[in-house]
């Protein structure tokens, strides 16, 4: 519970960092807010990324530390920055010279295309430090080493908000710079978490003393270990984040209102079913220890427990997000538009009833069953559901049968719910249970 509790509390203040830019730039303008929340999906298409590159990490790395074997993991952490790096800089290509035509791909709308070009033209920058520190994070929170994610959050936090309220409305004799301001926040913070890794590694880090010469010069032969670990995982996390991007491509061809009532509702769950997404993270590494462990016999009992947790944190985080809906739009003022408004309070109310379905069906799939070792069931879930499922039948619903926005969003959300079924099922085989280290000159698969 400890470690869920500080994995929810890390991502609450990642979350937050992006809720407090939604909020703020919403406050200064509807269309910048929409614009930026375009150039969010590229950011989230990146988290997935990098996501999908430190799981390899976090997975085996759970396992070695289980077996009490810690050498094998600055290793395997080399890897995985050089699999991330790679991905970020090809991403930071693609938005450096193609904006314009990136964003006409998720909005018809050309005010909210100009803002959402300039926030790109500065925060590519970011990308390739935000990939080193996250894989860094994920790959120390293997061996149970957590505080520094939430060290990390906090002062980007702290920072983003100064510089945004500075920049963005042009208090304190800094000019305003809008959009440009945000994303110039943002980059800063992007370098500081950077600073703060390297000085934990270096002078506070005692369990795997990572070095710059360790990550560097890795055994070649774990390349293997973590590319057979990690694709699936990757493949799963890039697909899901294309997807999120061709989602908000549809609800971006709706109108401006739409992409802005998204822009809210996606920020303001993320931000309250932060538990949700500890408990996953929190569950994956305990259960991959049990397993390096060879305690086998105790998963049946900590697996029942895990789900009567996930779901109660599903019931609370969607009465939560209901309860809270008036109040938090009462936050952004008068720039929202009348209908803006009515279809953020309307998206709002779907999330409370799909977040029950996240919250069980995402954390038994990608903390339990990947923990386990099992990652590509969820990629070979997710390519069915959101491709032969959800993106077709919701672009006929947008452009075919023309239906209400929130039909379209429920559409785009409700393989939360159903994904509850297959989960459930794949859980109860355990089959999932596999060995993903090494023994002696083997690996066990």
């Amino acid at each position: 519970m400890i470690l869920t509790l500080s994995l929810a509390l890390q991502n609450l203040l990642t979350y937050s960092v992006n809720m407090m830019d939604t909020i703020m730039l919403g406050r200064y303008s509807q269309d910048a807010m929409a614009g930026v929340s375009l150039c969010n999906q590229v950011q989230f298409l990146l988290q997935m990324l990098v996501v999908g590159a430190g799981e390899g990490a976090v997975v085996l790395g759970s396992q070695y530390w289980g077996k009490n074997k810690l050498e094998p993991i600055p290793h395997i952490i080399g890897v995985a920055l050089r699999f991330g790096g790679a991905l970020s800089v090809i991403l930071f290509g693609i938005v450096f010279f193609f904006p314009t035509q990136l964003l006409g791909l998720l909005s018809n709308e050309p005010l909210v295309i100009a803002e959402g070009a300039k926030y790109f033209q500065i925060i590519c920058f970011s990308y390739v430090i935000f990939t080193v520190t996250n894989i860094l994070v994920a790959s120390l929170r293997s061996v149970g080493i957590v505080t520094i994610g939430y060290i990390i959050s906090f002062s980007t936090l702290c920072i983003n908000v100064t510089l945004n309220y500075c920049l963005i409305y042009g208090y304190f004799g800094f000019p305003e710079l809008g959009v440009r301001g945000a994303a110039i926040a943002t980059l800063v913070s992007r370098c500081i978490e950077l600073v703060i890794v390297i000085f934990y590694l270096k002078y506070r880090e005692k369990r795997l003393h990572l070095t710059l010469k360790k990550l560097i010069g890795i055994d070649a032969s774990y390349i293997w270990d973590y590319t057979r670990v990690s694709s699936p995982v990757l493949i799963n996390q890039a697909l899901w984040g294309v997807a999120q991007m061709v989602q908000t491509g549809i609800l971006g061809h709706l109108g401006g209102d739409v992409t802005a009532a998204n822009a809210i509702a996606v920020q303001v769950f993320q931000v309250l079913s932060v538990i949700a997404y500890g408990a996953a993270s929190a569950s994956g590494i305990v259960v991959g220890r049990t397993i390096g462990e060879g305690r086998e016999e105790q998963l049946r009992p900590l697996v029942h427990t895990l789900q009567v947790i996930f779901i109660t944190i599903g019931l609370l985080s969607g009465l939560t997000i209901f309860l809270l809906r008036a109040p938090i739009l009462q936050i952004f003022g008068g720039t929202l538009t009348e209908r803006a408004y009515a279809l953020s309070t309307q998206f709002m109310a779907v999330l409370a009833v799909t977040t029950v379905g996240t919250s069980y069906q995402m954390a038994c799939d990608n903390g339990i069953i990947r923990g386990g070792g099992d990652t590509a069931f969820s990629a070979k879930l997710n390519i069915i559901s959101m491709w032969l499922i959800v993106v077709p039948l919701s672009a006929m619903a947008a452009f075919w049968w023309e239906c209400a926005p929130v039909v379209v969003f429920f559409f785009l959300k409700w393989d939360q719910l159903y994904k509850a079924l297959p989960v459930a099922i794949r859980l109860h085989s355990w089959k999932w249970v596999k060995k993903v280290t090494r023994l002696d000159d083997e690996t066990i698969t």
